[in-house]
């Protein structure tokens, strides 16, 4: 019998997050957004980008937070880290859209932007590391059940 995919163990591998260096990437960004935004005439478009970006810097460091106190637990779910992520996005989804909303004439619509900018710059500063390593090391594979019966077979 096999385990409902919701009582299942949460395991999460470990991941190279540097919030520090992607704060430095956000304010480098947020900058030049405002500088390309300002030769347009139109400044705000840029500290709207800005803004996105930075929701998605607080988006990853309240995952992070997440993670760790989640994994704390003795039987860490999946159930719970899923809730968790749906009312996490829900918040900063309804964030971001306010603020397009309110601020349209002024280029509110720049903060979706910047959230979606972010979400790249978080898949390429986790995942550069790892694949540098892999390509230094190689992959470095735990034994596992598959393993153990390929064994068996020779």
């Amino acid at each position: 019998m096999t385990t409902p995919a919701q009582d299942a163990p949460l395991v999460f591998p470990s991941v190279a997050f540097r919030p520090v260096r992607l704060l430095i990437v956000c304010v480098a960004l947020t900058a030049l957004a405002v500088v390309a935004a300002a030769f347009g005439g139109k400044v705000f478009y840029g500290v709207f980008f800005g803004v996105g970006l930075i929701l998605g810097l607080c988006n990853a460091l309240l995952v992070r937070r997440a993670v760790e106190s989640i994994t704390a637990e003795d039987h860490p779910l999946k159930k719970k880290m899923a809730l968790n992520s749906a009312t996490r996005l829900l918040a900063i989804t309804a964030v971001a859209l306010a603020i397009a909303i309110v601020f349209k004439k002024d280029g509110g619509l720049a903060v979706l932007f910047g959230l979606a900018i972010f979400q790249a710059l978080l898949v390429m500063s986790t995942s550069i590391p790892v694949l540098r390593k892999i390509r230094s090391n190689g992959v470095d594979v735990l034994d596992t059940e598959s393993k153990d019966r390929a064994d068996s077979n020779e």
